[in-house]
């Protein structure tokens, strides 16, 4: 991630309006997409599906170079997404 784009980036604002857009899109993946993550590119409302957060960030830069997504894992919350990439990463 360029380090530049990350100081001038407001992630808590991201995460804000992205949880705000998923929360009005998710019925549209939720449950038929669960377990594949959407990177949701914020000033558009833009989405794009993977089948892991790697991919979904990969497709959304094509479309937006320099732009910080909010990435969510479809039909599992925010503490349990975090809770299993823990349980995961040691």
């Amino acid at each position: 991630m360029n380090e530049e784009l990350m100081k001038k980036t407001d992630i808590q604002k991201i995460a804000q309006d992205g949880q705000k857009i998923y929360e009005k899109i998710k019925v549209n993946y939720d449950p038929k997409e669960k377990g594949k993550f959407l990177a949701i590119e914020v000033e558009s409302g833009k989405e794009y599906l993977g089948n892991t957060s790697a991919e979904a960030i990969e497709l959304a830069k094509t479309a937006h170079p320099n732009k910080v997504f909010y990435v969510v894992k479809i039909g599992y919350d925010v503490a349990e997404t975090m809770a299993r990439s823990l349980l995961h990463s040691s």
